[in-house]
């Protein structure tokens, strides 16, 4: 008897063997293809250079069979039959060509590899039928060719398909059997010879095959073994060397390692000190708003490559959002340099076309050789420069001038001034006019703001001191003042008037802003549709949406909203119908040339015609002399604002001169 461990020892055994794959299993598994990514890649790569000859090898085998047997056998086998067999070699073979399996999809050519498993066995079917089909009708010789035709290709076949070696199987076997039972019972005298050659070579072949087979596999593997090691350690270290040099969107310095270098150019200057530049886009918010943060991305990129192929510029970098700065060769004179950073300005604002979109943008440069006691110092002014080609526009260069020394210093103290000044006790209002020409009547007062940094010498216009409520963070609380001012002294809502009030852009965008300009009109006690508040299309092109969000909120409470210095800016007609306006501005650059300049007065007649469909009002600002109030007359417009009709004056005298003309 047996004792227990032996019983156990033969449970494991019989266990082992069960789970252990059969003869017949083992054998498919050598034949079958691995199904990763890579290597259904790679299988596909290789047979689409082998394939179509073999395809083609088809297609002439059968040609030259066909001719051979015209004449002896029916012509359905030897016209309609090879076209047709043709036809369809013809169709795979077109299938398989390599630029096409290049741009197939991987679950495309896992479907395709495993199609070519029956494929291959249906197409040598067909052409072991047809051979068979027309040996009869031949002689000895005939038939020979018929033998070696087939051969020729079930060899070729399992060469050109090793890469599958199961459809190399498939192929073979489809082929050998069937043809080598059909000419050993056919009587041919040399058949069985042929039969045992072509049985012995196909066996072999298919052994060949599949031992192609496996080391392809094993070279495949570690081919993507040593690419995924070397990919690994590429971006690991690329990854280190972005993280400290380089910006991850535009791939070029990063502001840490611009500073740097900025630096170590200015410590080691040997020579001619070389050029600093800062560059600045205009409008780049609006292109991240309108089309997304991908177009915006992919205007970053390109920017940074117009930089960077910019002649004389020997480093650059992004600082941060839509801010580049570049180092351009000492080397060149002031004009020379000049003239390279406008030839860039005109690169950067060239249409962008991005996914059947063209993006534009402009870009403003300041710019300053790296002299300084300090990296911070040379990028102030250099910055100054900048803020100064801003205001200018329209893809302005400026460059740091000795004279702009002094206006840094008288920016930066008068910016300390208006930060510590009392608002209340340093704004005063001055009111203009909007004189009906018809009526001849004054119909509304526009509130025009000054402020004093010295007490009362000097008074600086808006353009002046509304850039010092943006940098101090004020411009809030600046608005309030104005409009409360205006609204305690200047009360022409009671003689059926109404007053205009200048809003800044940063009013137009802020959140909240609607609510605490509302809470100051209602303390006043005026109505809501008595007052206009005037804005410019800047704040439309720093943030359209939320500009167009707010206006609508103002107007939903009542308030009027005029279109300032309309005809000005380029994005005025892009949005002039989707915005909640009662009143149309005609910019004065226009009322200067209209009297003299056709096109001005066609332009001028054109926005007329623009607020008579949008059912608003149009005035024309700037008008100041009788042959500019003649031809507004005749073009139709009937509102005119300007000194023509009245200075801005106090309120004690400009409403004293109301009915004055």
């Amino acid at each position: 008897m047996g004792t227990g461990t032996d019983r156990t020892f033969s449970h494991e055994h019989a266990r082992d063997r069960a789970q252990r794959p059969s003869i017949l299993g083992r054998f498919r598994a050598s034949y079958r293809q691995r199904d990763e990514d890579h290597l259904i890649r790679a299988y596909s790569a290789n047979l689409s250079q082998r394939v179509p000859p073999l395809y083609g090898l088809v297609i002439l085998a059968v040609t030259l069979l066909a001719m051979r047997f015209h004449g002896t056998a029916p012509a359905v086998l030897t016209e309609v039959v090879p076209a047709m067999m043709s036809v369809l070699a013809l169709w795979r073979l077109a299938y398989w060509l390599p630029a096409r399996v290049r741009r197939r999809s991987i679950a495309d050519l896992r479907r395709d590899l495993r199609t070519m498993n029956w494929v291959s066995g249906f197409s040598a079917a067909i052409l072991v039928g047809w051979a068979v089909a027309i040996y009869p009708h031949g002689d000895a010789a005939q038939q020979s060719l018929v033998h070696y035709v087939i051969s020729v290709i079930g060899f070729c076949g399992i060469l050109c398909l090793a890469e599958a070696p199961l459809t190399a199987l498939f192929f073979g076997l489809s082929l050998a059997v069937p043809s080598t039972l059909f000419f050993v019972m056919n009587g041919h005298p040399n058949a069985v010879f042929i039969s045992v050659v072509q049985a012995t070579l196909t066996c072999l072949l298919l052994v060949v095959a599949n031992a192609h087979h496996r080391d392809f596999v094993r070279l495949e593997l570690s081919r993507e073994e040593i690419v995924r090691r070397e990919r690994h350690a590429a971006r690991l270290a690329a990854d280190n060397l972005a993280n400290a040099t380089y910006d991850a969107l535009t791939g070029v310095l990063n502001r840490r390692a611009f500073l740097s270098l900025l630096e170590r150019a200015m410590n080691d200057a040997t020579g001619a000190s070389a050029w600093l530049a800062l560059v600045d886009l205009d409008g780049f918010k609006h292109v991240n708003d309108t089309y997304g943060h991908a177009a915006g991305d992919a205007l970053l990129k390109t920017v940074a490559i117009r930089i960077g192929a910019q002649d004389g510029v020997t480093a650059y970098g992004r600082l941060g959002g839509d801010e580049f700065a570049l180092l351009l060769d000492g080397a060149y004179d002031s004009e020379r340099a000049l003239a390279a950073m406008k030839d860039l300005s005109r690169k950067i604002a060239e249409p962008v076309a991005d996914r059947g979109t063209v993006l534009r943008l402009s870009a403003c440069i300041g710019m300053k050789r790296t002299e300084g006691r300090s990296v911070n110092e040379c990028l102030e002014r250099v910055d100054s420069a900048l803020y100064k080609a801003k205001e200018d526009g329209d893809g302005a260069v400026c460059m740091f001038a000795p004279e702009d020394e002094v206006a840094l210093r008288q920016r930066v103290a008068i910016t300390r001034t208006f930060n510590a000044a009392s608002l209340n006790d340093t704004i005063r209002l001055l009111y203009q006019p909007v004189w009906d020409i018809e009526s001849e009547k004054v119909v509304a007062y526009e509130a025009l703001a000054r402020w004093t940094p010295d007490g009362g010498e000097t008074w600086l216009q808006p353009s002046t001191f509304i850039p010092l409520a943006d940098a101090t963070g004020r411009t809030g609380e600046l608005t309030r003042a104005i409009l409360a001012r205006a609204l305690g002294e200047c009360r022409v809502w009671e003689q059926g008037l109404t007053l205009g009030v200048n809003l800044a852009p940063r009013d137009v965008l802020r959140d909240g802003s609607v609510e605490s300009i509302e809470q100051v009109v209602r303390e006043a006690g005026a109505p809501p549709e008595t007052i206009t508040f005037d804005v410019t299309e800047r704040a439309l092109i720093l943030d359209p949406k939320r500009a167009m969000h707010n206006l609508q909120a103002f107007r939903d409470r009542g308030f009027r909203i005029s279109f300032d210095d309309f005809g000005a800016g380029l994005a005025s007609l892009g949005n002039i119908h989707r915005l909640p306006l009662d009143v149309l501005k005609i910019d004065r650059g226009l009322t200067r040339a209209l009297a003299t300049d056709a096109g001005a007065r066609a332009l001028a007649g054109t926005i007329l015609t623009l607020a008579w469909q949008l059912d608003i009002d149009c005035v024309i600002e700037g008008v100041e002399t009788e042959a500019q109030t003649e031809v507004a007359r005749a073009l139709g417009i009937r509102l005119m604002q300007g000194y023509r009709f009245g200075r801005p004056l106090p309120v004690e005298e400009a409403l004293a001169g109301r009915q004055a003309a």
